[in-house]
């Protein structure tokens, strides 16, 4: 029989997310990946996100439930072998304004959103606690992942605790950072306060590095632990590289492709790649799209700007790539410096923040010191001939070898157990504080959600 650590049924999950699909970014690619992984394992899940798109009449009109039954496995039923649902309905019939799609074969509750300005597929959604809560109820989910929680998410770990269900929050978003970058510094405190709150709430909390986990540790966050990320080493890979697309890039008289893959906001600093662009013979290639596109290809002149790719394509692009430089010095992880590792790409990565976990300068990478465009451009330098980032691209390649989604699914699976842990012996401890001392105390403390059924040996410390 499936299950965790000898359990006989299957977990239901709700991964909640700030923003996703069409939307991609590496908080999205993290839920997906992780999503198709825990499906494949047996599990059910369900997203719930903001509507990538404005409501159509059709979205009123005609409302799709969504079933516990809907959430088959990644071949389009569950497996043979697998045990049926958790109890429960597991029925969600959207309520006005919301509707269902499905992404990558998951059912996802999309929410009423706006558009945010400069971006054309980032949507966010507000969502309000006792329509999350609705949700919860209807769909009864075992454990509630957040990711990114800020608003949207705010809600549902408020949500998930008010119906004794376990929260998951993964921090992946540095909100503080952002308000130095976007010019407004007396915000930090409210965006930290804001984090801590919400971050103590949940029932356990996810870093991906061991800077991030030390700033949510600074705020008093309790129950923390480390989670990073894995990397589709069958989709990024050396082998993608492509000589034609390459020539369309810029290098057909054996220039050196130096290029950058992420958002093009203020806070991933692309402008700092200008003091490359006096490199001879190197020819920046810049993928991706954001509110600072048009500002950058005038301060970038000589750059090739794709916009946003996804798939193939993206893979196609990285792996063609000679040299990838990320300057952003406000990422509490670094998922694109993963995946160009893994194409055999020589990485150059400002030393701060994620990039710290995932490059070992020297080896499997280089690292310069944050603010230092001169040390970036006399980095990239050394590495414009083939021989000089040989040994860099192998070894990024073989390090990103081991860090599959699969490997990284499990990992949170035994997350998922801890969650489960923590609230059942919270729930002890205001039973015992309920009872008093030398209380006759009928019974033992109950909920009103089942427990998790995982075994209380799985990934125990």
């Amino acid at each position: 029989m499936f299950g965790i650590g000898g359990c006989s049924r299957s977990v239901r999950i709700l991964m909640v997310a700030e923003s996703f699909v069409p939307h991609m970014s590496g908080v999205t690619t993290s839920l997906l990946r992780s999503a198709e992984n825990l499906r494949r394992m047996g599990h059910e899940v369900m997203h719930l996100a903001p509507s990538g798109r404005a409501l159509r009449p059709s979205d009123w009109a005609h409302p799709r439930t969504v079933r516990s039954t809907d959430t088959t496995s990644p071949g389009g039923r569950r497996g043979d072998d697998a045990a049926p649902p958790s109890e429960g309905a597991g029925v969600v019939l959207p309520a006005p304004g919301q509707w269902v799609d499905d992404v990558e074969g998951v059912p996802t509750l999309r929410l009423p959103s706006l558009p945010l300005t400069g971006y054309r597929t980032l949507r966010f959604s507000a969502g309000t606690v006792s329509a999350v809560r609705r949700i919860m109820v209807d769909y009864q989910p075992d454990v509630v992942h957040v990711a990114s929680p800020f608003v949207l998410g705010a809600r549902a770990v408020t949500a998930a605790k008010n119906l004794g269900i376990p929260s998951v929050a993964v921090y992946q978003t540095d909100v503080a950072a952002y308000t130095h970058r976007y010019g407004m510094p007396w915000l930090e405190s409210t965006a930290d306060h804001r984090i801590a709150a919400i971050h103590r709430e949940a029932t356990l909390t996810l870093a991906p590095s061991r800077s991030s986990a030390e700033y949510l540790e600074t705020l008093g966050v309790p129950r923390l632990f480390r989670w990073g990320r894995g990397v589709d080493t069958e989709l990024f890979r050396p082998d993608r590289r492509n000589a034609d697309l390459r020539r369309r890039l810029g290098a057909g008289d054996g220039e050196t492709l130096v290029g950058f893959v992420g958002r093009l906001a203020s806070e991933k600093q692309v402008e700092d790649l200008r003091v490359l662009q006096s490199l001879p013979g190197v020819k920046l290639v810049i993928v991706g799209d954001g509110p600072d596109a048009s500002r950058l290809a005038s301060t970038l002149h000589r750059a090739t700007f794709t916009g946003q790719l996804t798939g193939t394509d993206l893979a196609e692009h990285v792996a063609s790539l000679d040299v990838f430089a990320h300057p952003g010095e406000f990422e509490t992880f670094g998922q694109t410096l993963q995946e160009a590792m893994a194409s055999g790409v020589a990485t150059v990565a400002v030393g701060r923040g994620g990039p710290l976990d995932i490059i070992e300068d020297g080896v499997t990478g280089r690292l310069y010191r944050p603010g230092d465009l001169g040390m970036l451009r006399d980095t990239v330098e050394s590495l414009l001939e083939p021989s000089a980032r040989a040994e860099l691209a192998i070894n990024g390649r073989r390090a990103m070898e081991a860090k599959s989604w699969s490997a990284t699914s499990r990992e949170l699976e035994r997350h998922y157990h801890r969650a489960g842990e923590f609230h059942r012996t919270r729930q002890l401890h205001r039973w015992r504080e309920q009872r008093g001392p030398g209380s006759p105390g009928r019974g033992r403390p109950t909920t009103r959600h089942r427990p998790l059924p995982f075994s209380r040996h799985v990934g125990a410390p």
